[in-house]
C-alpha cells in the first residue's frame, strides 16, 4: 500500500476540524439570499470552530461585501469561506529557510512541555537534512533529564550529532559549546531545545536572556529564529501561549503540531489574524515526514472542507 500524499494526510489530519466547521455551517443556508441574519449565523459558526472572533468578523465582512443579497449554496459558502481564510493565512506563510551567513543558522525552539517540541526539533532536523544541510542539535532544556534523553534518542534516530550537558546544568554553556562546535565543523543549522516551563516567567526570561547574550558574543546575528511550537489541541489557550512567549522570548515564528488529534485546527487562523507571526510549518502525525511547510491555500480549503 502506497504512502498517503501530504494532501491526503492534511485532509485526514484536519478531518475533525473541517467536520466541526461543516456541522456548524450546516443549516445556516436556509434562506434564499445571504442576508444579515445568515451572516450572523456564519460568523457564529466560525467562532464555534475556533477561528476566533476577529477572523470570524473579518470573514463575515468580506462575505457581506462580495455576496450580500445574493443566493448562495452551502458549497459556494464553503468555497467563499475557504478563500477568506486563505487571505488571512497567505501573509504569514513563510518556510523556515537556512540562509544565515556566516553559518551556523541558530534556531531556538521554545514551547510548553507536552507541545511536541522535542519531536518537532527532530522533524526539523530531518527536514533540513533532506535539503543537504548539516545539522547539530543542542539539549538546552536541562531542567528535565527526560528532555535530554528524548532528544538524544531522536538525534541517534535521524543521524545527527548532539551537544548535551548534565541535568540542571547551565543551558547557556551548552549553547556556547554547540555554537563553537557548529562553527568549527561547518554545520549549517544549529537547533537548540530550551526549557518549556512557564510557571516562573522571570526565571525562563533570565535563562533565555543569558542564552542570547552568549550567542551574541559568538555571532551577533544569533539567534536567527525563535520558533514557538504550539499544540493545536489546546485551541484558544494556544493564543495565550503566543502572547506570553512573545513577551518572554521574542518569538519570530510558529510551528503548530498535533493538528491530526483535534477539532480545533481553526486556531491556526485565529493565531494568524491576531498576531501576524510567520507560520513556518504544521504537523499532522508522528512520523518524521509529518511536518511540512505551511501551504495557506491548501490548509484553508481543508479547514473549510472543500475538496
Amino acid at each position: 500500500m502506497s504512502e498517503p500524499s501530504w494532501t491526503d494526510k492534511l485532509f485526514g489530519g484536519f478531518r475533525k476540524t473541517s467536520e466541526r466547521l461543516s456541522d456548524n455551517l450546516t443549516g445556516v443556508i436556509g434562506t434564499a439570499k445571504l442576508d444579515n441574519a445568515t451572516l450572523d449565523d456564519v460568523e457564529d459558526a466560525l467562532i464555534l470552530s475556533d477561528l476566533g472572533p476577529s477572523a470570524a468578523a473579518r470573514i463575515r465582512d468580506k462575505l457581506a461585501e462580495k455576496r450580500f443579497g445574493l443566493t448562495i449554496t452551502e458549497r459556494e459558502l464553503k468555497e467563499a469561506v475557504a478563500e477568506e481564510i486563505a487571505a488571512i493565512l497567505r501573509p504569514v506563510a513563510k518556510p523556515l529557510e537556512v540562509n544565515a551567513f556566516p553559518r551556523p543558522q541558530v534556531i531556538l525552539v521554545i514551547g510548553v512541555n507536552g507541545s511536541g517540541k522535542t519531536t518537532t526539533i527532530a522533524k526539523l532536523g530531518h527536514w533540513f537534512m533532506e535539503d543537504d544541510y548539516g545539522v547539530l542539535l543542542a539539549a538546552g532544556d536541562t531542567f528535565r533529564a527526560a528532555a535530554i534523553g528524548q532528544l538524544k534518542v531522536w538525534a541517534d534516530r535521524i543521524g545527527v550529532p548532539i551537544v548535551t550537558g548534565p541535568e540542571g546544568g547551565d543551558p547557556a554553556s551548552i549553547v556556547y559549546d554547540a555554537v563553537k562546535r557548529a562553527t568549527d565543523t561547518g554545520i549549517d543549522a544549529l537547533i537548540v531545545d530550551t526549557a518549556g516551563r512557564l510557571q516562573n516567567k522571570r526565571e525562563l526570561m533570565d535563562e533565555l536572556a543569558k542564552i542570547r547574550k552568549v550567542l551574541g558574543r559568538l555571532n551577533p546575528e544569533a539567534p536567527h529564529d525563535v520558533v514557538l511550537v504550539l499544540d493545536a489541541t489546546n485551541g484558544q489557550n494556544a493564543l495565550g501561549q503566543i502572547e506570553i512567549f512573545k513577551e518572554v522570548a521574542g518569538v519570530t515564528g510558529l510551528i503548530m503540531t498535533k493538528l491530526d488529534g483535534t477539532a480545533r485546527g481553526g486556531v491556526l487562523v485565529a493565531a494568524a489574524e491576531q498576531f501576524g507571526l510567520p507560520i513556518h510549518a504544521i504537523g499532522v502525525g508522528e512520523t518524521l515526514d509529518d511536518l511540512r511547510p505551511f501551504d495557506p491555500d491548501l490548509v484553508a480549503r481543508v479547514i473549510a472542507g472543500v475538496a
